[in-house]
């Protein structure tokens, strides 16, 4: 892998992912039935984002002690759980409904009610929500490039982008468990 590049094939995944990730949840819902029970995807979702957080914080544990293995391992580990985390919320939301924050009464619409007792609170959810998915989809390219540059043996040029790519990653996997405490006491 050292020779060859992986711009095109890396560039392509990281408008494709986010792109299909958009036209499922916006368009029209077509109820899909995986064969199994998607109610409990979310809590899945946050255990895969809270493990790839204490991932991160190993696998920069080790490299600032020197364990190369450890560190590669870990990120690899981190790298597939995001892919499973991608697949499975795919999987969660073409067969569910959006969930709104504030809807107790789980009817997809938001009564004054009911943003009266959310109050100030929405406010932060959506910011979190909003900054986590912007975040997520760019940390995408980072994530690959820095990757490639590992594999190519390019450490000096994999450590620069990892010092932008791991606080983005870090932060939209603390963040995507943030949510889903916020929006939890609103799943049906």
């Amino acid at each position: 892998m050292k020779e060859k590049t992986y711009t095109l094939p890396i560039i392509t995944i990281s408008i494709a992912i986010p792109m299909a990730v958009a036209f499922i949840i916006l368009s029209p819902k077509t109820k899909i039935y995986p064969g199994f029970d998607t109610h409990n995807l979310p809590l899945f979702h946050a255990i895969l984002n809270s493990t790839t957080a204490i991932l991160l914080l190993a696998s920069l544990y080790f490299i600032k002690n020197m364990r190369i293995r450890a560190h590669r391992t870990a990120n690899l580990i981190a790298v597939v759980l995001s892919a499973i985390f991608l697949i499975s919320y795919v999987i969660y939301h073409s067969s569910n409904p959006s969930v709104k924050y504030g809807d107790l009464n789980h009817d997809g619409i938001l009564s004054a009610d009911e943003k009266l007792l959310a109050g100030n609170a929405r406010y932060i959810y959506y910011f979190i929500l909003s900054s986590h998915i912007i975040l997520s989809g760019i940390i995408i390219p980072f994530v690959l490039f820095t990757l490639q540059r590992a594999f190519q043996q390019r450490f000096a040029a994999h450590k620069k982008l990892a010092r932008i790519t791991w606080p983005i990653w870090f932060y939209v996997a603390v963040t995507g468990v943030i949510v889903y405490v916020m929006i939890s006491p609103y799943y049906a």
